[in-house]
Formats: C-alpha cells, sequence, structure tokens
C-alpha cells in the first residue's frame, strides 16, 4: 500500500504461510557443491519460499484462504527438522518489486485490507552447524539488496511502523560541512565546500541535511558534467575549448536534420512519414495518423552500481534509460535498446582460458563473470518486461598486464543502455510553464533504497565506504515503468490536446533533481509539499523521502485545469500519481514538512543551478611503455582457434536470447541472422509503422583497448566501426546519421586527463566536422578506477580511456538492410573486400595480440576521412540498386573473423586467396582496420568494380578475395600456400565456446550441453518455411464491416498494439479494454464477438504467469460472470497468447471443452527464452487454424513460463518441430522443454484458442529476422489466423 508520508499504519500482526521449493535440483546441486567446498561437513541443502501477509485489520479465515490459494500450497522439506537454517529477505527498509506485484495481485482479487504480502526464502543446511551458517551466507543472497535473519519470526522487521527520522541541520563551517560530505557520501569539492559555506552565510542561517543532499546531487559530477565543462591546462599550455564545446562543434558545423540537441533527455533527429498507431483517446479503437515519425535517441552507462550489485544494476541502467526517452519533450515512446558490456577476463569458473593471468580480485566488487551472468539478466529483464526489444549492443573481455606497474581491465564495467524512440514532431519542445502549473509525480513510491548514487557514480570504486556502496544500489519494477509508459502514451496520443507541459524522469538525485530542474527550464520557483509524495516507508527521513533514488518515477508538469483529466488516465491505467506542488513566480525553492511543521528546504533557485565554482584541469601528458608484437612464427590455424574462442569476437547469443526482440512488432533487423539464427547483424532496424518500410537503425562502435596506445586513434575507431555497422542499413546520405558518444575515462590517473581531452578534440573537431556527423547527446563517467588493500598490500585497475559510439538513422527502406549471411541461392557469387586502411595491417590491440597476452605498439586508425565518406556513398548506391547480397565490417578479430561469421550465418565454406594483401598473411587475416566484405553476383562483378573506380580514394582499396561454396570448408590460400584448411563445424566449436560456458555455469546446462551440440550439429538444415502460396481468403463482408474485437490487457501487458495492428489489418475495429475497466464495470464483454488476452508480463509474472490476472476473474463476482458469458456465447471466438494464453489456461473452468487444458510451467532452461523456432500447425478443431494443419513455419517465442509438463491428449493445435520437421523433444528447438512439444490448444469447438507464440508479431514479413526468400507476399504466413477471425465471423 502506497500511503503519503503523513500516514502511518498501526503494526499488525504478520501472518505466515509456508510454500514450495525456492530453487530447481540443478540449481540446488550447483550451489551445493560450491558451499561444501566452503564447509565439507554439509550433507544436504534445501529451500523453501516464505510468504508474509499483513493487514490493517486481523483477517476472517476467508481471507487467510484466499492467500494461501495465492500463494500456492506448503511442500514441506525432507531434510531432518533440525537441520540449521536462515531466512533471506527483502533489504529491511524495502519492499521487493515481488511484493508490489503480489500485493496488487491480492487487492484485485478481494483483499482490500492487506497491506503487504512479501516472499523470503527459508534455506536449510544438513550436516551444518548454527556456528557454521556464516560460510553460507554469502553465497545465498545479494548484500546489497536482502538481509539475512535468523528465522522466520524476524521477518516481523519487514513491516516495522517506526517514528519518521528527524530532519539534520548542520553549521555552516568548513569543518562541520567536510565532516557531513564524508559521512554523507556528498563528494563535494573543496571550493564546492567554499562556495556553499559563502551562499549560507548570505542567508544567515545553517544549512540542513537535505539541502547539501539536494546541492551534491545537482552538481555531481553525474549531474553537471564538470570535466567536460572545466577548463583545461595541460603541459603548461592552456587550451581553447571545454570538452563539452568540442562536442558541441559537431552539431555546430553539421545541424543537418537534429530537431533537439543538448538541452533534453533525449536528442531528436527527423525521421520519416510513417503511420502512427494508437488508440483514439475518446472510443478506444486502434487507429492509424499519418504524420512524420521523429526518432530520438538516448544511451547512458551505469557503471558503479552494476560493478555492486550486477542485476539490479544493469536493470535499474535500462530502466533509467527507458525513462529518459518516454520524458523525451513533452511525451515520447520508447521503441528498440541495446545493451553494452565492458568487463575484465571473465575467468569462468573450471574454464581457464589462455589469455588469462592470476592476480587479486577486489572482494567489494562483482566479478566479471558474476557481471556477465547476473548483469546480462537484469538488463534483459527489464526490457522483457517493461516491452521493449533488445536489438543491438557490443560485448568487450579486456585486461593488459603488459605494464605491471599499471594493471588496465574493467574491474568497474562499462554498463551501456541506449535505445531509439519515436515522438510526435508537436511534442518536440518542452512547454514553458506558468506561475500555478501543478507539479505530479507518476510511478511507485519513495523508498531506502538509491541514495546518493549520483554522488556515488561520480567516485572511483573502492575510495567511498562500503555503506554508501549498500546505499546507493537500486531495485527495479519494470511492470510499474510499463504502467507509467501506458499513461505517458495516453498523453502523447492527445496531440495537440496532450495535458502534459514538461516531463522528467526521476533518477540520480531522486526528487531532488528532477523537481528543481522542471522548474529551472522554465525560470520558475515552486512550493513542494513533502508529505504529499507517495511514500512505502513512514520512517524515512526528509532527506530520504526527497533524494532517494526510488525506480520507475517521473515528474510531469500538469496545467491547472487538466489535472482530473490526467489523474483519470492514471486511475484508468492503474498508474499511482499524486500532485505535489506547483510552480511559482518566485525563484525560490520551498519544501514544506506539515508533520514537522517547518521547511526542510527554503532555498533560492541559484544557489542550485547558479554559479558554483568551475572546475579546472591542470594535467600533464603521459606514455605507457608498449612493445612491439610480431607475427614471425605464428601458426595461423591455431590462432584463428584462439582468437574465435576470445569473448569479444565468439558467438553471443547468451546475451541474446534472454531478450525479447520482437515486442512492440516494429523489429525488422536483429541480432539474429539466417536460417541458423547465427548472432552476427552489423546493426538493429526497426519500421516507422506497421506496413511502413521506411524506419531507424542503430549500431555501435568501439576499440577501446587501442586507447592503451593511442587514445585518439580508438576515438576515431569508434565512430568508424559505428559507421560501417549501420552502413549495412538502407540509409540515404552519411550526414543522415546521428552519433551519441559515450566517455569513460579515469579521471586523474596518470596521463589519462590528456588522452581524454585529446580524443574529445580529434573526434569533436576533426573527425566529425570532416564526416559531416553530429553529436547531439551522450554522457560521461569520469572514474573507471578501482582501488583497494587486500593482505596488506594496494591494488588497483584502472580501464583504458574507453569512448563508445552509438549510430542512430532514419531507414530509406528496411527491406534492403543488408546482412553476413552468404547467398548460395544467386549463381556465382564474388567476395569483395574493402579496405579503409589503404593496405595498412597494424596490429596494435587486437585480439590476436591479446590471446598472446600482449598489446603491442602501433594500433589502427581511421586515416581519412574522405575514404570513409566514399565508402558509404558506395555501399549505398550499391545496395540501392540490387548489387550487394551480403555484407559484414571488418573489426574485432579482422578480417578472418568477418569471413567466418558470413560463412557460420550460411553454413557454407568460402574458398579465397590473400595474396593481393601483401606479405604478412597473418596481419593481413588478424589487423583490426577498418573495413568490410561484401558479396556480390559473379556476373555483376565488372559492373560493380567499375563503380567503385569511380571513386577518387576507394578505387584501389577493393580486393576480389575468392567465393562462397556449398562445402562447408573455410579454404584460405595465399598464392599456392594453404593457410586455414578448416569445416565450419570446427570452427564453429570454439566460436561458440563461451556461450556454452557461460549457459552451463547460469542455466540448465542439460539445455547448454543440447545447445552447444545443435549449433555443431553438420546436417541441421535451418529454419524452412512449408506453407501454402496462395492468397489469402478475406471475408466477403471485411471491406464494408469492421467487427468490433477486445483487446484485453492487464497491467504489465505489453504486447497489445501489434495484437490489434494484427486484427485491425484483417478487418477489425480493435478496441483497447483494460482490466481496470471491466473490474470497475465501466465495460462489458457483451459488447464483444472477439476477444483476445494479449501477451506480456501481467503482474510482472508474479504468482505465477497469467495466474494473478485469472484471479482477479475468478475472485470478483461479476467479472467473473462477464467472462462465462462470453464464453458460452456461440457467436464468439478467442485468442490468447503467450501471458494471455496462461492467463486463459487458468480460466479453463470457464471455457467449454477447455477442461483438460495444462498450467503453463517454467522453461526447462530456467531462463527468458526468445528465439525464432520452427512450430507445425496440427489438425485441430480451432476456427483460427482453419486450413492451415500441417503448415511449418518459424514463429517468434518469447517468454519464461510456457512448459507443459503432462502429455495432452486432445485438444493440441501447435507443436514445437525441429529443423528436419520431427516434433521437437531437445533444446532450443523446443524452447521451453514441453512435453511433445506441445506449444497451442484450442477448445473442443474451436471457439478458444491459446498458444504461447506469437503470431501477431510476425504477421508481416519485414518482421522475421529470416523467412524464406521465396515468400512472396508482404504479409506473413500466420496472418491467415487474423483472417480466419475476420473470415469466421462472416
Amino acid at each position: 500500500m502506497v500511503r503519503k508520508s503523513t500516514e502511518r499504519c498501526p503494526l499488525k500482526k504478520m501472518h505466515v504461510f509456508h510454500g514450495a521449493a525456492a530453487h530447481s535440483e540443478f540449481r540446488r546441486e550447483r550451489l551445493f557443491n560450491d558451499l561444501q567446498r566452503a564447509n565439507p561437513a554439509l550433507s544436504a541443502i534445501d529451500s523453501r519460499h516464505v510468504y508474509f501477509a499483513w493487514f490493517d485489520a486481523e483477517p476472517d479465515p476467508a481471507a487467510l484462504a484466499r492467500v494461501r490459494d495465492l500463494v500456492g500450497p506448503e511442500l514441506p522439506t525432507n531434510l531432518p527438522p533440525q537441520s540449521p537454517s536462515v531466512l533471506v529477505t527483502p533489504r529491511v527498509g524495502t519492499i521487493s518489486p515481488w511484493s508490489s506485484k503480489a500485493t496488487d495481485i491480492a487487492r484485485n482479487s478481494g483483499l482490500d485490507r492487506l497491506i503487504r504480502l512479501e516472499r523470503a526464502t527459508l534455506w536449510y543446511f544438513a550436516g551444518a552447524t548454527a556456528g557454521s551458517l556464516g560460510d553460507f551466507v554469502p553465497h545465498i543472497h545479494d548484500r546489497m539488496t536482502e538481509t539475512v535473519l535468523g528465522d522466520v519470526n524476524a521477518a516481523a522487521s519487514l513491516q516495522q511502523d517506526a517514528a519518521p527520522r528527524r530532519l539534520q541541520s548542520i553549521p555552516r563551517d568548513r569543518d562541520a560541512l567536510a565532516r557531513a560530505n564524508r559521512t554523507l557520501g556528498l563528494a563535494l569539492a573543496d571550493d564546492e565546500i567554499e562556495y556553499l559555506c559563502e551562499r549560507y552565510d548570505e542567508l544567515g542561517r545553517d544549512p540542513t541535511d537535505i539541502e547539501l543532499m539536494m546541492f551534491a546531487q545537482a552538481n555531481s559530477e553525474h549531474c553537471r558534467h564538470k570535466i567536460f565543462n572545466a577548463d583545461w591546462r595541460i603541459d603548461g599550455e592552456m587550451q581553447r575549448a571545454s570538452l563539452f564545446a568540442m562536442i558541441r562543434h559537431t552539431h555546430e558545423c553539421a545541424p543537418n536534420k537534429v530537431l533537439s540537441a543538448y538541452k533534453d533527455n533525449s536528442a531528436v533527429t527527423t525521421g520519416y512519414a510513417g503511420r502512427r498507431f494508437f488508440p483514439d483517446p475518446g472510443s478506444g479503437c486502434y487507429t492509424s495518423v499519418a504524420e512524420d515519425v521523429h526518432v530520438l535517441m538516448k544511451v547512458e552507462t551505469h557503471n558503479h552500481p552494476t560493478a555492486i550489485s550486477p542485476h539490479p544494476g544493469a536493470a535499474t541502467g535500462s530502466g533509467g534509460e527507458i525513462r529518459d526517452e518516454g520524458a523525451t519533450g513533452r511525451s515520447a515512446k520508447p521503441k528498440a535498446g541495446l545493451t553494452g558490456f565492458s568487463v575484465s577476463h571473465l575467468r569462468i569458473p573450471d574454464h581457464p582460458a589462455p589469455w588469462e593471468q592470476p592476480r587479486a580480485l577486489n572482494d567489494r566488487l562483482a566479478s566479471a563473470f558474476e557481471i556477465m551472468r547476473d548483469g546480462p539478466l537484469g538488463g534483459a529483464a527489464f526490457n522483457n518486461e517493461f516491452g521493449r526489444p533488445a536489438l543491438a549492443g557490443y560485448f568487450r573481455c579486456f585486461e593488459d598486464h603488459t605494464v605491471a606497474t599499471d594493471i588496465r581491465g574493467y574491474d568497474k564495467p562499462i554498463m551501456l543502455a541506449g535505445g531509439l524512440g519515436n515522438i510526435r514532431p508537436q511534442h518536440v519542445e518542452k512547454c514553458t510553464i506558468e506561475p500555478g502549473t501543478k507539479i505530479v509525480v507518476l510511478g511507485g513510491p519513495a523508498m531506502l533504497i538509491g541514495l546518493g548514487g549520483g554522488a556515488a557514480s561520480s567516485m572511483r570504486a573502492g575510495t567511498s565506504d562500503s555503506d554508501l556502496d549498500f546505499a546507493s544500489v537500486q531495485r527495479d519494477n519494470p511492470e510499474m515503468q510499463r504502467r507509467c509508459q501506458e499513461v505517458i502514451n495516453a498523453c502523447w496520443a492527445l496531440g495537440e490536446h496532450n495535458p502534459a507541459l514538461s516531463i522528467h524522469d526521476v533518477g540520480a538525485g531522486g526528487l531532488s533533481n528532477a523537481v528543481p530542474e522542471i522548474l529551472h527550464d522554465s525560470g520558475r520557483g515552486g512550493i513542494i509539499d513533502l508529505r504529499a509524495i507517495p511514500n512505502a516507508d513512514p520512517a524515512m527521513s526528509p532527506l530520504e523521502i526527497w533524494c532517494n533514488e526510488a525506480q520507475e518515477r517521473y515528474v510531469l508538469a500538469i496545467a491547472a485545469h487538466r489535472i482530473e483529466d490526467f489523474m483519470a488516465i492514471c486511475r484508468r491505467e492503474r498508474c499511482p500519481a499524486a500532485v505535489i506542488g506547483e510552480a511559482t513566480t518566485d525563484l525560490q525553492l520551498q519544501v514544506n514538512d506539515r508533520d514537522a511543521g517547518n521547511a526542510p528546504i527554503d532555498l533560492p533557485m541559484d544557489v542550485i543551478f547558479g554559479k558554483p565554482p568551475k572546475m579546472f584541469r591542470d594535467v600533464l601528458a603521459s606514455e605507457r611503455a608498449v612493445t612491439a608484437y610480431t607475427t614471425s612464427g605464428i601458426d595461423i590455424p591455431a590462432a584463428l582457434a584462439r582468437v574465435l574462442a576470445f569473448p569479444s569476437v565468439a558467438d553471443k547469443r547468451f546475451l541474446i536470447t534472454i531478450g525479447d526482440r520482437n515486442v512492440g512488432g516494429l523489429c525488422s533487423r536483429d541480432q539474429m541472422v539466417g536460417p541458423w539464427q547465427t548472432p552476427v547483424a552489423d546493426c538493429a532496424v526497426t519500421a516507422s509503422g506497421f506496413g511502413d518500410y521506411t524506419g531507424e537503425a542503430m549500431a555501435v562502435g568501439e576499440r577501446t583497448p587501442v586507447a592503451l596506445l593511442d587514445a585518439p586513434a580508438s576515438g576515431r575507431l569508434a565512430v568508424g566501426e559505428a559507421i560501417t555497422n549501420i552502413a549495412a542499413a538502407r540509409i540515404m546520405k552519411l550526414s543522415d546519421i546521428v552519433l551519441s558518444a559515450n566517455w569513460m575515462a579515469a579521471a586523474g590517473h596518470p596521463g589519462e586527463d590528456a588522452k581524454l581531452y585529446a580524443t574529445v578534440r580529434a573526434v569533436g573537431l576533426e573527425l566529425c566536422p570532416a564526416l559531416g556527423i553530429a553529436i547531439p547527446v551522450g554522457k560521461d563517467s569520469m572514474s573507471m578506477k578501482t582501488q583497494w588493500r587486500a593482505d596488506g598490500s594496494d591494488f588497483a585497475v584502472t580501464s583504458p580511456l574507453s569512448l563508445i559510439v552509438s549510430a542512430f538513422a532514419p531507414v530509406v527502406d528496411i527491406r534492403q538492410a543488408l546482412t553476413p549471411q552468404l547467398r548460395l541461392d544467386c549463381g556465382p557469387t564474388t567476395l569483395l573486400f574493402i579496405d579503409l586502411a589503404a593496405g595498412r595491417q597494424r596490429l596494435g590491440g587486437s585480439i590476436l595480440a591479446q590471446t598472446d597476452r600482449a598489446l603491442g605498439d602501433s594500433p589502427p586508425d581511421l586515416d581519412d576521412p574522405a575514404l570513409m565518406r566514399e565508402f558509404f556513398t558506395a555501399i549505398q548506391l550499391l545496395n540501392e540498386t540490387g548489387y550487394v547480397l551480403a555484407y559484414h565490417d571488418r573489426s574485432d578479430g579482422g578480417l578472418i573473423t568477418t569471413l567466418c561469421e558470413m560463412a557460420f550465418a550460411a553454413r557454407c565454406g568460402i574458398d579465397i586467396d590473400i595474396s593481393a594483401l601483401g606479405g604478412d598473411p597473418a596481419a593481413a587475416l588478424f589487423c583490426e582496420e577498418l573495413g568490410a566484405v561484401i558479396q556480390i553476383r559473379g556476373a555483376d562483378r565488372e559492373a560493380v568494380m567499375a563503380h567503385f573506380a569511380g571513386y577518387a580514394v576507394l578505387a584501389g582499396n577493393v580486393h576480389e578475395l575468392g567465393h562462397a561454396q556449398a562445402e562447408r570448408e573455410i579454404v584460405v590460400r595465399h598464392g599456392d600456400t594453404t593457410l586455414i584448411d578448416e569445416s565450419v563445424t570446427d570452427l564453429l566449436e570454439p566460436w561458440s565456446r563461451t556461450t556454452w560456458q557461460m549457459q552451463s555455469a547460469r542455466d540448465n546446462p542439460q539445455c547448454a550441453d543440447e545447445e552447444y551440440a545443435a549449433i555443431r550439429d553438420p546436417d541441421d538444415p535451418g529454419l524452412s518455411l512449408v506453407a501454402p502460396v496462395t492468397p489469402v481468403a478475406f471475408a466477403p463482408a471485411v471491406n464494408t464491416t469492421r467487427p468490433q474485437i477486445a483487446i484485453l490487457r492487464e497491467q504489465g501487458v505489453n504486447g497489445h498494439v501489434e495484437m490489434a495492428a494484427a486484427f485491425d489489418r484483417a478487418g477489425f475495429d480493435a478496441i483497447d479494454v483494460h482490466m481496470s475497466e471491466l473490474l470497475a464495470g465501466r465495460r462489458s464483454l457483451a459488447a464483444f464477438n472477439g476477444l483476445v488476452a494479449c501477451g506480456g508480463f501481467s503482474y510482472g509474472d508474479v504468482l505465477g504467469a497469467g495466474g494473478g490476472w485469472a484471479k482477479s476473474i475468478l475472485y470478483n463476482d461479476a467479472v467473473r460472470e462477464n467472462f462465462a458469458d462470453y464464453f458460452r456465447r456461440d457467436t464468439t471466438f478467442t485468442l490468447g497468447v503467450c501471458n494471455g494464453c496462461q492467463m486463459l489456461a487458468h480460466l479453463a473452468p470457464l471455457i467449454p471443452g477447455a477442461a483438460a487444458w495444462p498450467r503453463f510451467a517454467r522453461n526447462v532452461s530456467e531462463q527468458f527464452e526468445a528465439r525464432l523456432v520452427m512450430v507445425e500447425v496440427a489438425a485441430s478443431a480451432s476456427v483460427l487454424l482453419r486450413d492451415m494443419a500441417g503448415m511449418r513455419a518459424p514463429i517468434v517465442v518469447a517468454h519464461g513460463e510456457g512448459r507443459v509438463a503432462e502429455p495432452i491428449r486432445e485438444g493440441v493445435c501447435l507443436r514445437y518441430v525441429d529443423n528436419r520437421g520431427a516434433v521437437a523433444g531437445s533444446y532450443p528447438h523446443n524452447p521451453n522443454g514441453s512435453v511433445a512439444g506441445v506449444t497451442g490448444l484450442t477448445s473442443a469447438d474451436g471457439r478458444v484458442t491459446i498458444m504461447m507464440p506469437h503470431p501477431e508479431r510476425v504477421f508481416l514479413a519485414t518482421q522475421f529476422s529470416w523467412i524464406d526468400p521465396a515468400w512472396p507476399h508482404a504479409e506473413g504466413p500466420w496472418m491467415q489466423i487474423f483472417h480466419n477471425a475476420r473470415r469466421w465471423l462472416g
């Protein structure tokens, strides 16, 4: 229950419900093996969920019985009753995301007096003693987000009724402020403390702790970017421009089509005209609106929280960036995401790698292995649950020990979170807010989490107190953010009548940043009621309420006369919102505490946003010692095996298949390529709208190891790689590309500041202006060094200067996106290599050198911008005219990796000769200069070479290498010498080894083994399509009548828009129906003959996927009868997909002929599975699958709980099949482990059909990552489902 800060709930009795096993057998076994190494006396372990319920009045037996039904039966442990145990709970003082969602379910199921439903894990340790439990505790909980208690009764501390902590006043003398700086973790510089003393002397009073924390957050390096705005002197010479001025220079030189730069949460560039599809705000009927679809982009980092606690750190990193997109202009819509990681060497347990060296690790930070095991799951989970496809990214694994006194690596990781979205033309600019405008907080409640994160992220890891690390960790609740975004979507759908005048996300610094910023943007002050802020912890002090970084919140400015309109939207979406104050003409920020009768904040706005001291950087340049790297005597096949196995090069599907890549229905090109779904795509592509062929593209470039040899070169390479990656999309011209630059450096480390300045100058003043490209958005993180002390010694690991560049551009035609998949169906072909280094083959910083624990001396570079300009133009023109069959850039691993990945994608061979590339074959194959390989038809060779010859610089840098071949052999020659002759299968083994090792350590190892075997199966024919190619039959009345279909969603559902689009295309009026309307009686299913329950994460899949949604129906008599009446009517049909399928399975008692339907259990892999898989339509009564029996076609799945655990004898309509057409029994062809491959069922009369795959996300041919090139229609084969629905209604 979210309460205003003034409300206190009397302490009530805690009701305890013991539950079932908390972990699967393979997870318990894996953990047991680790624990037994710590304590050999341990003989067995077990874990059970325990649930705790608090009510605001003593519940009756019926209420307690309902809680028991919600949480499921008790299944006691089999371990001896005297086994020592501990209870792991959410961190005391916080509410877990699970609790937030479960409590919502319970209240919507009739438990109105419930305050909180929480879950914990009770661990049992047979053979151990109570005194040895400390050996196990570090292995069973996250010290940053969880608490370990002695027994179940101690869980009462989770729901305490404590008095609010008090406001503190700090003397305004320098010593007192310096002490506060240390104890509160403010990260203030000495001159800032001087500034505060002076300002408070002017005010004639002492500061409060809340004012100091607010100032520290607003003026942190994280928020103010002090280093990027500093004045610089390098080697005694004053520099003419700040770093930020040099970045802004790119926009001044090339404003191009940029509509918003440097002044909002995201940048905005001009997009193509398209069709935005959304429900009409009045009728709820989905409709298309033709307008310019402008493109917004933002890329953030979340390094410090990910280093401390990888899963929530990465999750909230993705969540915060998504909020930035939604809070652009007056309101916008996130569309597609990217995620990236840089870490030190993985050191996967039991799998040592030859490039890894033993060294000390910082026990206050997660290891690289832990970060890559847990962090990607956090980032993916947030995107999945929010409903944003994750389509691009990067992964860098790096350490350098060549200078023993200067170890380099990413012990403090880079966690990159970014994406693109769309914004309506009239909403690009925020409005100036007038006095009296209401300030509203939208989203979840304040909680004591993430306190001081803005300042904490500005410190070097290891220099802050561990308690401050603890306080800065955040928790995520993407389902709440989904609700917030639905409110935002409803606002922008109103067009000119959008009630949101301005919007800011709540991120670093919490409300202490967001509220002053939204006021300051319009030159206003404000009066705020502290106790109006929704608050889940009434014990919090004013500082904690104002400055905490509880996630999933926004601050909006709403005109006073539109408040009720806005609140009505919030009520429909069940999204918490509160008016907390209003804007004033007086430039004073006053935050009142009506409980205490004081004003914890009463400051002129210019104290916060005035001109505190400007930073001055006085630094010296320095160079590291380098050692040349030679290829003399290198064994090329052995080197290739090492390079392919290196994590930065290797198969990254363990990072990809955990993320939904199709939600929203507008993805056209994701990471997976070809019939074998090989993760080698160069860029991501999305469509402007359903049925549009214009769209957007994004790609990432980075080459950070090079910075240790030549920092400006590493920056130029990052820009160059971003361009060679995004060149695979059909983009009109180079200047259409806009870049986001994310700068990471260890400021203060010898030489690094000067390298940063030189690199920014190289990119901002030189390269980008020469290319005609702007950098309108970016981020910096200047604390990329970790320091710690252990066993009496000091240690430090420093990252290289790191520029991560993300490129974005509008796309002319999404159908012309190129992939690395070689084609064997176009007759004889030729492979051409385009060398953007003009013959240079520098190996410094290469993966080859890294596999030998070396770095080298001379690195690659982007030497000639003119060559890059000509390359981009040439590729686009050749693509437009249809000459290019396949494309892949040269990057990590060099030319040979480029060629291998193209062959992997097609499961074919290549036969090439590199003698034209010079006399050093190893350098030619493994250098990582910029470039690309294209495949063309042999018949087009003369025309293509003539085209290249027409360029002044590019001519002479295009080389014919050889050809693709059906024989699965990689053959590389240098004249008469054969350098490589390896089978594709043999090379796939090292390339996919890292994914197998990581999946084995993270997921069900049996599934990891099965997928590793499938990847190396030399006879796997790949995906295929067996489907009718005759045009679909339309209903006779489809052009004259449009029956209404209810597009049903619950909070957390995220697949409704693409579902509505598919039914709209089939001839329906798709009506947006929220469960809140049915529960309130504002809508009834009696008005509809068609109903579809959509996919997503209703209530975050808490209490069983779809179970909470179903319980809110089954426990509400009126709504239950409404559904039962609907299902009984023989003129109705129903479709349930994914989460809707799971929900309808719970409603089987209401559905005639569905008694045999199963519940859907957790996937055998115990991971969210997002894949393009083969599904066969079985003969059945389903009216939606009429005339489709026997069709076998690819279709996307995206779920964590889709397994049918028991044999089903009737009603099966869909089954997973493998690539040979047999019923799939093994992973990943059967992605969830369902018995007999069952993945869809129908009722006895065929009117209700449920399925786990997503036909609504592949109803157009452009939505497939691969579809048979022979498929002739704009619609995909699964569109027949929606046409069948329309035909059945007549």
